[in-house]
């Protein structure tokens, strides 16, 4: 079966930066909008950001600005660069395809505090 697995989360102080990765473990994602996600505890999965087959992106407002999504699809990847984190930030992040969903990995927890 397909399974993502993220990586690259971790602590970090407001202002800092977190580079995340998401492998898949088959070539699943050429010709697929390609999404990262956060869910915090009692919360829904919020769409972060996505980046189409030609490589357009679309950000949530708050991040707008500070988040980079990229794609390699030759490496079955998907990379989110988070720049000047913020608390609210704090989350567990996801990744998969933006529509025609496969089974969700572990996430990886992204936790900014001073």
């Amino acid at each position: 079966q397909v399974q993502l697995v993220e990586s690259g989360g971790g602590l970090v102080q407001p202002g800092g930066s977190l580079r995340l990765s998401c492998v898949a473990s088959g070539n699943i994602f050429s010709g697929y909008v390609l999404a990262w996600y956060r869910q915090t505890p009692g919360k829904q999965r919020d769409l972060v950001a996505y980046i189409t087959v030609d490589g357009s992106t679309n950000y949530l407002e708050s991040v707008n600005g500070r988040f980079t999504i990229s794609r390699d699809d030759a490496k079955n990847s998907v990379y989110l660069q988070m720049n000047s984190l913020k608390p609210e930030d704090t989350a567990v992040y996801y990744c998969n395809r933006r529509l025609a969903l496969v089974d969700w990995g572990q996430g990886t927890q992204v936790t900014v505090s001073s």
